[in-house]
């Protein structure tokens, strides 16, 4: 069989696996903090002993994460932060470790303690943070964290904890299949106190809709070429077998 088959396939494999990442991108296109994957293709040459390589197979590849910032709006809610430039939030991941995170819609559970919205525990200064039950919360630009007792008035706003806010080497940040973020080569980054954030306003993400679907229908087209590679093969092949039951 025609070695052209397996490269057609391989071509039909990677198109594939690309649409899967784009079609990801568009499915968190309102999830809040999320930054998109780059995909990229190249062509890997195949050698058969010394030359040149007569054939060259398709790769897909998803080389980096988009770190560019999304869109920012205004909330109004008291526990909702985004972040100001470069920087993370850092949270608890969910195998115990220490990971980070751009999604500011922060709450607090029926303990007190501070999550981010798919539940992840929030670090402060040491550790979880756990908020008293109180009348009002607000967070500073700093990260702080201010509360009014039950029971107090306004005038009596007392800091509790501080977010971790960590600011690491965009280059060395890695983005993990659970879409938290983690350095290359630290488990746990030290806090950075110029690291800011705006109260009252959450970060969408940075996918861009029309660029994204554009891709996956590019993709497609290119999907369906191979197919069509593949099966104009296999007709060649059918051809030459009744070519030699002639002779």
């Amino acid at each position: 069989m025609d070695k052209a088959l397996y490269i057609a396939m391989t071509g039909a494999k990677h198109n594939m696996k690309a649409q899967a990442n784009h079609a990801n991108n568009m499915a968190n296109v309102n999830t809040t903090g999320f930054r998109a994957d780059f995909a990229q293709a190249r062509s890997m040459g195949v050698y058969y002993g010394d030359g040149q390589p007569t054939r060259a197979y398709a790769l897909t590849e998803s080389p980096a994460t988009d770190f560019a910032p999304g869109r920012v709006q205004q909330t109004g809610r008291d526990l909702d932060v985004a972040i100001n430039g470069d920087g993370f939030i850092a949270v608890q991941s969910p195998e115990g470790g220490e990971a980070y995170t751009r999604a500011g819609d922060l709450q607090l559970d029926a303990n007190g303690l501070m999550r981010t919205g798919n539940g992840l525990l929030v670090y402060g200064n040491n550790g979880p943070i756990a908020v008293p039950p109180s009348s009002k919360i607000a967070i500073g630009k700093d990260g702080t964290i201010s509360i009014v007792a039950q029971g107090e008035g306004p005038e009596n706003l007392v800091e509790i904890d501080r977010i971790k806010l960590v600011n690491p080497n965009i280059a060395q940040m890695e983005k993990s299949p659970d879409g938290l973020f983690r350095h290359a080569e630290i488990p746990v980054l030290e806090a950075d106190a110029n690291v800011q954030v705006t109260s009252g306003a959450l970060e969408g993400s940075n996918v861009n809709t029309v660029e994204a679907f554009t891709e996956i229908l590019s993709l497609s087209r290119q999907y369906e070429l191979q197919v069509k590679l593949m099966q104009t093969v296999k007709e060649h092949s059918e051809s030459s077998a009744r070519l030699l039951q002639m002779s």
